[in-house]
């Protein structure tokens, strides 16, 4: 498998750093939403959704497209960033996340927005529906691929487990998790809530192929989500080691902005520091 070219890296680069300015933005502005996983999940979306996967904005239900299951349904203003710079709907549309009458809710409704499979928000759950569809797309003999993205904490909770298991047990190979693993979850460090340790033995006992890279870097990103939608006979899982509120300094492994906004001042900050265009501008 050819390696993803430096030029083409700069450019996923780029995207995930435009998704990241339009999470704290959308965030500040709404006054709500979970700014630490949607900034730590950036680069997995921005590999996905402008490398990885077989999809058409203008056409979101394409029968044969790839389907994205966002299991921590929290990191949603992450996922619209990633939509709108796709072309799923204008990029407008942010600035009216939270809104009680706007389609981009602080977790996703699959009945709202294009490019939503599935409303999520009730943890442990995606990984369940990301194997569905996966067992659907084999009955009907469609070949598109199911990517799952799940969390710390929800990795915490036994439907995940279950769902591991059933997918090892009927040989799912057409479904890749990935687990944004920051390490963080919203009362605190992993290590003192519940350690999950050793997370990767885990998901092998169970009988999944398991891959391990940096969250953060692009090149290891796509190789293995293209590895994975390659494998045969068993599902696959890669954990991705992440920084929770990556790339804003004063968020980075901060289990208090896992559900804060930033105001008007510490905006300012987290746009310098993701060196953004101004409020309400444009990101090249």
């Amino acid at each position: 498998m050819p390696g993803l070219s430096e030029r083409e890296a700069r450019r996923l680069r780029s995207i995930a750093r435009r998704i990241r300015c339009h999470v704290v933005r959308t965030i500040s502005e709404a006054g709500a939403g979970h700014p630490g996983g949607s900034l730590s999940e950036a680069d997995i979306l921005a590999a996905l959704y402008f490398h990885v996967m077989k999809l058409d904005p203008l056409r979101p239900d394409w029968e044969d497209r790839d389907r994205f299951i966002l299991s921590k349904g929290h990191g949603a203003a992450g996922l619209y960033g990633a939509l709108s710079e796709r072309g799923f709907f204008s990029s407008e549309l942010l600035k009216t996340f939270g809104r009680i009458d706007s389609s981009l809710q602080v977790h996703p409704d699959m009945h709202l927005v294009p490019g939503i499979e599935i409303s999520t928000g009730a943890l442990g759950q995606g990984i369940s529906v990301a194997l569905g569809i996966a067992l659907a797309a084999r009955l009907d003999g469609r070949l598109f691929h199911v990517f799952c993205l799940i969390g710390d904490g929800e990795s915490q909770e036994g439907q995940v487990w279950e769902a591991a298991a059933a997918a090892a047990h009927y040989r799912v190979d057409n479904l890749t998790v990935i687990l944004d693993h920051n390490g963080v979850q919203l009362m605190g460090p992993l290590r003192e809530t519940m350690s999950m340790r050793p997370m990767a033995d885990k998901w092998r006992s169970f009988n999944w192929e398991v891959t391990e890279i940096d969250g953060h870097d692009m090149c290891e990103i796509v190789t293995a989500l293209e590895t994975a939608r390659d494998r045969q006979g068993r599902p696959s899982i890669v954990i991705a080691h992440t920084v929770k509120g990556k790339g804003v300094s004063y968020m980075e492994g901060q289990s208090a902005w896992h559900g804060k906004p930033p105001n008007a001042e510490e905006l300012t900050r987290a746009l310098a520091d993701l060196q953004c265009a101004t409020v309400g501008g444009t990101d090249g």
